[in-house]
C-alpha cells in the first residue's frame, strides 16, 4: 500500500508543532521542485487538501 503524505503527516514524523506548518510547506515545494514527490492529482489542486507521492508512485 502506497502511504500519501500530507503538510500533517509529515510534521507528524519530524515531531514538529502546527506552528511549523510553513517550514514544512517549504521543505515539501523543494523536494517537488527537485522531483523527489509529486504532488496527488486525485484531490486536485485545492493546497488544503493537498497530498504528496513518492516520485516512483
Amino acid at each position: 500500500m502506497l502511504e500519501r503524505m500530507t503538510n500533517q503527516s509529515l510534521r507528524e514524523r519530524f515531531h514538529l508543532p502546527e506552528s511549523k506548518s510553513a517550514v514544512v510547506s517549504q521543505v515539501i515545494a523543494a523536494t517537488i521542485e527537485i522531483g523527489s514527490v509529486k504532488p496527488d492529482e486525485k484531490v486536485g489542486t485545492s493546497r488544503k487538501y493537498a497530498r504528496y507521492l513518492p516520485f516512483w508512485a
